[in-house]
């Protein structure tokens, strides 16, 4: 009988394979890290072949390191960067151009097209999200409009779509062969496509945006038999049986499930879930509305997030582009290097500013400086970024929901940064949670694939599995938070109205 489950976590930077036993714990991973490629300001590409072939290889080192077969594995869950957009042509597997990145901006000027008529609000009520260029639509629109003979291809119905859960699946269960064209719930609740209340595609966004149905995948539950593996001979057989998208995976694999539970991951961006229930409840303060999980064919639950575009990238920044760390893993030491932030203040709004703002127009900044200001105070700010942008995200579900928050569980890279985990706590002014198991993305997929398949009975067994292993308390003065944080607003103002039409 098999004793495992394995999940294919595709992430921004990388993409892993993670095997999981009843338990919840990992058994083994296999990771391999893919190109960022980014041909110009603004546009962040990923190669759809690369992410396929490491697919193919981390799934092998997982198995290989486990010394397990397809005989031990019951089922295969995927997680993935959601937004992400590939499109490729059905009958031979070819991507017609790079995947397009969900922190990619080059097609602001599409959404300023749309939104020209009823603002960015406008297909918010239908979709609940904004007019932004973070998500699929606009990247699908782009791809169309500037990669020579796509929109021909696309109307006859050569051409298909999917955010890299899709290309996965696709791929996995035999590509040209038969490949499972389909998505679940909550990889298409971030398209701009969708709509919250039938979770089916419209047709009178698919006309705003210029978009063939014939591209779109199938949406199915996020638990269920998609098809079986094929085109990989390590798992030949095994049901794929779980699609989450990462954010919602985290939620999943953090026991979340139940509406005003919520949790926080600090990965490449930063993302909080405020699971809602069964209800559809609206953002009046900047919030995005999704899909949390559906399970078989019973009702979607919903939730509120708060999507932080930069947190874990802006480390990789301190790293690759200014060289002031060698490693991700120096920033905290470098930032305790100093006893405070020396009045420097980091807006990392590379990619314009997301929620609660959702400013295209804002840039990155660093404001504070004096000649006393050194990369210590640098790094610290950085990390301090993190911990303010999710306050402003808390204080917006705050304004939503009025439900006051008890406790954030946590997970995600950077959850291993203590000094940021003790100055989250100490921003929220409530109590910072990271569980026994960190792989929480990974961990929610394998759930999915899991419950579906019968391996786990149901959601009590897997509350039952959830456990903490370290509470942060806050230990910071009010008056000193409050000033802080008055500060870090005015930093955030300066970061506004930078982009225009004289902006290369």
């Amino acid at each position: 009988m098999a004793e495992h489950v394995i999940s294919i976590d595709q992430g921004t930077t990388s993409t892993r394979a993670i095997v999981f036993d009843r338990r919840g714990n990992v058994v083994s991973v296999g990771q391999q890290e893919h190109q960022q490629i980014m041909p110009a300001a603004g546009h962040v590409e990923h190669d759809p072949l690369e992410i396929w072939q490491h697919v193919q290889e981390v799934i092998g080192t997982a198995l290989g390191r486990a010394d397990l077969t397809e005989r031990d594995i019951a089922a295969i869950g995927i997680t993935n960067q959601r937004e992400t957009t590939i499109v490729w042509d059905r009958a031979t597997g070819e991507p017609v151009a790079n995947a397009i990145v969900w922190q990619d901006t080059r097609t602001q000027p599409i959404i300023d097209r749309l939104a020209a008529d009823g603002g960015v609000d406008r297909f918010k009520s239908v979709t609940g999200l904004p007019l932004a260029s973070y998500f699929s639509a606009s990247k699908i629109a782009w791809i169309l409009e500037n990669v020579p003979g796509a929109r021909e291809r696309a109307e006859r119905g050569e051409l298909l779509f999917g955010t890299p859960d899709t290309w996965v699946l696709w791929n996995l269960t035999g590509g040209v062969d038969g490949g499972v064209h389909a998505t679940d719930v909550t990889n298409a609740s971030r398209t701009l496509l969708m709509d919250l209340e039938t979770l089916s595609w419209r047709d009178d966004l698919l006309e705003a945006f210029g978009i063939p149905r014939s591209m779109l995948p199938e949406i199915r539950s996020s638990s269920e038999v998609y098809g079986t593996a094929e085109s990989s001979s390590l798992l030949r057989g095994t049901p794929v049986a779980g699609i989450l998208g990462d954010q919602q995976a985290a939620t999943f694999g953090q026991a979340a499930f139940s509406a005003g539970d919520s949790k926080n991951t600090y990965g490449t961006g930063c993302f909080l879930i405020f699971q809602t229930g069964t209800e559809i409840v609206h953002s009046s303060n900047g919030l995005l509305t999704t899909v949390g999980y559906q399970l078989g064919d019973g009702p979607a639950h919903y939730a509120l997030e708060g999507s932080i575009a930069v947190t874990g990238s802006l480390v990789q920044w301190l790293r690759d582009q200014l060289g002031i760390i060698r490693s991700a893993a120096e920033v905290e030491q470098l930032s305790r290097s100093v006893p405070d932030n020396g009045g420097v203040y980091v807006v990392p709004a590379f990619s314009g500013l997301f929620a609660p703002y959702w400013r295209p127009d804002a840039r990155g900044a660093i404001v504070g400086l004096t000649r006393y200001s050194n990369r210590g105070h640098i790094a610290r700010a950085a990390l301090e970024a993190v911990a303010y942008q999710t306050r402003d995200v808390l204080d917006a579900v705050n304004a939503d929901v009025e439900v006051p928050l008890a406790e954030l569980r946590v997970d995600g890279g950077m959850v291993a940064n203590d000094t940021l985990m003790q100055f989250q706590s100490d921003m929220l002014g409530v109590p910072v949670v990271r569980p026994r198991i960190a792989e929480t993305t990974a961990l929610g997929a394998a759930y999915a694939a899991g419950l579906a398949v019968g391996f786990w009975g149901g959601l009590d067994e897997l509350r039952a599995n959830w456990g903490e292993d370290r509470r942060w308390e806050p230990s910071l003065e009010t008056t000193e938070r409050d000033r802080l944080l008055r500060q870090w607003r005015k930093a955030v103002s300066k970061s506004m109205d930078w982009v225009d039409e004289d902006t290369r």
